[in-house]
């Protein structure tokens, strides 16, 4: 069961970043379903699918650039978890995505979540002082090597499966503490 302990002091990330040029319509009823029941995993999927949807349909990452940071700290983040969760920070890099860390440090720093932050940014410097291995990598053997070769990544993916159910919360927190940010509640004619 999930917990959302939302507070109005909550900071937020509308002082760094603009406001969201596309907010997909989400039923009301559905988020404050999640909320009441506790369902994380329902209200992270409610809020983050139609992110998703469009990104495929446009099929470009520039499409980020129109969110609101709370929306790319979501789509971003929902990426970590993804790729992470299944072979770890090397498969994160390896699979393109390095370049959505940097803003996603800033992010979860902007809404107060800092051992998350820390982390990621700690994966960035490993991977900067091995970034030529990660660009020699070719080959799935190549891959595979990768993870005998990068030991440093380990206690990082630890810390991540630590601290991953925490940052989720907050971050869905912060949603629901500021939904004009993530969802607009009224269908367009």
């Amino acid at each position: 069961m999930w917990i959302f302990a939302v507070n109005s002091l909550t900071p937020g990330l509308k002082d760094n970043i603009m406001t969201s040029k596309f907010l997909p319509f989400v039923n009301l009823d559905k988020i404050n379903a999640a909320v009441a029941s506790g369902d994380g995993d329902l209200l992270f999927s409610l809020l983050a699918e139609p992110l998703h949807e469009e990104l495929y349909r446009r099929n470009t990452f520039d499409f980020l650039d129109e969110l609101s940071a709370g929306q790319q700290l979501l789509v971003a983040y929902d990426y970590l978890r993804m790729q992470a969760g299944q072979g770890g920070f090397i498969q994160f890099i390896e699979n393109g995505y390095v370049g959505l860390l940097p803003s996603m440090v800033e992010q979860l720093i902007g809404i107060g979540e800092h051992s998350m932050s820390k982390t990621l940014d700690d994966v960035l410097k490993v991977y900067v002082l091995n970034r030529d291995i990660f660009i020699e990598s070719s080959t799935l053997e190549d891959f595979a090597k990768l993870y005998d070769e990068l030991k440093e990544f380990e206690e990082l993916d630890q810390r991540f499966s630590e601290q991953n159910l925490a940052t989720v919360k907050f971050i869905l927190a912060y949603a629901v503490s500021h939904l004009e940010e993530f969802i607009s509640t009224e269908l367009l004619n």
